[in-house]
């Protein structure tokens, strides 16, 4: 199993940017992806994530409103398109997922063993 995002940055507050993660080495449209992150000094959390089929999506309230998971199975790519982003995302973010995962809310990534190098996303105020 190989997770590698992508499309991290560096931009201005109230600018956008959009994350890619690329899958191989499993059934990919079998698996549930989530996007996690992780600013210095603070715990890592959930961000995002989306069911295999596409068809669930949960995004933590920070968030809301602002970014939007897809994915497209033909390709083996989930996106976060992230939109007004603010100081406070700053953070490296990481795509993970496991056989036993799911979409639901509430859950930092805890035990999942797959994950894919992150990506810095830095916010400039």
């Amino acid at each position: 199993v190989q997770l590698q995002a992508s499309g991290g940055g560096l931009v201005q507050a109230g600018g956008s940017l959009r994350l890619s993660c690329a899958a191989s080495g499993f059934d990919f449209d079998n698996y549930a992806i989530g996007w996690f992150r992780q600013a210095p000094g603070r715990e890592r959390e959930g961000v995002s994530c989306i069911s295999s089929s596409g068809d669930v999506t949960y995004s933590t309230d920070s968030v809301k409103g602002r970014f939007t998971i897809s994915r497209d199975n033909a390709k083996n790519t989930v996106f976060l398109q992230m939109n007004s982003l603010k100081s406070e995302d700053t953070a490296v973010y990481y795509c993970a997922t496991d056989t036993w995962y799911r979409c639901v809310p509430n859950t930092v990534g805890v035990g999942m063993d797959y994950w894919g190098k992150g990506t810095q996303v830095t916010v400039s105020s």
